[in-house]
């Protein structure tokens, strides 16, 4: 039976939004995800983050439930709001103590805290003063963010991660305008992400500069499907790297190369911002470990310059700027998000990553997928979930043994919550919860994860 090294981290991983609820709660500020929900015809069925899992009340119930399953880490996001209600001005004690009193109980239950800092739910008086991630003032406020948490949860915190998903941000956010805050353009995505990846760079210095007595780890978390040549043509087999690079490079190549790929700066020009020698000497290295969130593959092909229907592949640089077409393999299963699931697409983003970038330590730090779950008889056979967590794992144990650094996966999501623009419609949790009840119940899948922890192996 294969075995995971025994100091491979297992953990499962939440954000602020998505669980938390006590939207205005002890001195919270609003984010751009309290206003973006109250927006008509932009989330599913008219549903917010306002109370979600009430995590906020009941994290002490949840936490046992997690020693219940084993695991070793929790990767948790902070909301920004809650401690500084403008992101800028003022810091809201409350807000510390819910997390300060969070990170005490995970320690007590011998559950290692990962804190994210940016989770998408950016104080709401920074979107509308300063722009948001568009504004260069965000630098500094985020790294004045970050240094508040390195102060008052640092001691007991020792694995950060700055900003989750830029990629999501940037194109979701600035670019097709369905996440918050809800802009479209062909150009702000790339502004955004060049503030994001700077504020990244910004923060990790705050921490090595000032905090390194901590002896803590610092880096970012990026998101990537696998892009798959459609055909082993060359032509098909250039589209799939480039649309890897579009993808993942945009923001891994500034911290692990100094400056975005050769191949988006040929393609956008001007639209494309330019780091400066001196950001560039600050972003090179600005990582301890490569955070990866990795859930479907795909198909690339070049586009021979035929016309795109923007409905169905949206704005701001997904394939406009890199003449990819994407796809699926028929005879692969979804889920219900309608993503592919193909466990050797993970190993072979994986492999790709140690490639480009030397071999770094990785971290999956979210891999699941969502099915329309039921509770039966006090009882959730999730049978579809369990078979993607055992096919990916055993994936990322194939990789280990051809010398993939990998130290550590969570599983997305601890529990079922707020599924951003899908609402509460779209489950990915391994705990049930209903939210009129708001009882949490294990999935069969929540049991198998606890028994691979215990083995060490997916082979369970």
């Amino acid at each position: 039976m294969n075995t995971f090294p025994n100091d491979f981290v297992w953990g499962t991983a939440t954000s602020s939004y998505q669980i938390e609820g006590a939207h205005d709660k002890d001195g919270k500020g609003p984010s751009i995800w309290d206003a973006f929900c109250t927006i008509p015809g932009k989330i599913h069925k008219g549903e917010n983050g306002n109370i979600a899992c009430d995590h906020f009340h009941r994290f002490k119930e949840d936490i046992q439930l997690m020693k219940q399953m084993g695991v070793k880490a929790y990767r948790f996001s902070i909301a920004w709001a809650r401690i500084m209600p403008t992101g800028k001005d003022g810091v809201n004690e409350a807000g510390i103590q819910f997390y300060s009193d969070l990170i005490d109980e995970l320690i007590k239950a011998d559950i290692e805290p990962w804190i994210t800092l940016y989770h998408w739910d950016l104080p709401l008086a920074l979107q509308l003063e300063d722009d948001g991630w568009l504004g260069r003032s965000i630098v500094d406020y985020f790294a004045t963010y970050a240094k508040l948490c390195f102060e008052r949860f640092g001691d007991r915190c020792k694995n950060w991660i700055t900003i989750n998903e830029a990629w999501v941000v940037a194109i979701l956010g600035y670019g097709q305008g369905v996440f918050a805050p809800g802009r479209i353009s062909n150009s702000e995505p790339y502004l955004a992400a060049h503030h994001i990846i700077l504020a990244h760079a910004k923060a990790v210095q705050e921490y090595r500069n000032n905090f390194a007595q901590q002896g803590g780890q610092i880096g970012m978390t990026n998101n990537c499907d696998w892009r798959e040549p459609l055909t082993d043509s060359e032509d098909d087999k250039i589209a799939a790297e480039r649309a890897l690079q579009f993808f993942l490079s945009w923001f891994a190549d500034p911290i692990y190369k100094g400056d975005y790929p050769e191949v988006m700066k040929e393609r956008l020009g001007d639209r494309l911002p330019k780091f400066t020698a001196d950001e560039k000497k600050m972003i090179k290295g600005t990582s301890d470990f490569f955070g990866l969130n990795h859930y479907t593959t795909m198909l690339a092909a070049e586009n021979h310059g035929v016309p795109k229907d923007q409905s169905v592949y949206g704005n701001g640089g997904i394939s406009e700027d890199q003449d990819v077409d994407l796809s699926l393999d028929p005879n692969w299963k979804t889920t219900l998000m309608n993503w592919a699931v193909v466990p050797w697409g993970c190993k072979k983003l994986l492999h790709w990553i140690a490639e480009r970038y030397d071999n770094p330590d990785i971290y999956i730090t979210e891999n699941g997928c969502a099915y329309p779950d039921a509770l039966v008889k006090g009882e959730v056979n999730d049978v579809e979930r369990l078979e993607f967590y055992k096919s990916y794992l055993q994936a990322c144990q194939q990789a280990i043994t051809e010398g993939v650094q990998l130290k550590g996966y969570f599983a997305w999501s601890f529990m079922d919550n707020f599924e951003w623009a899908s609402g509460y419609e779209k489950r990915f949790g391994l705990h049930f919860v209903d939210f009129d009840t708001l009882e949490r119940t294990p999935k069969a899948s929540a049991k198998w994860f606890a028994k691979a922890i215990g083995s060490q192996s997916a082979d369970v």
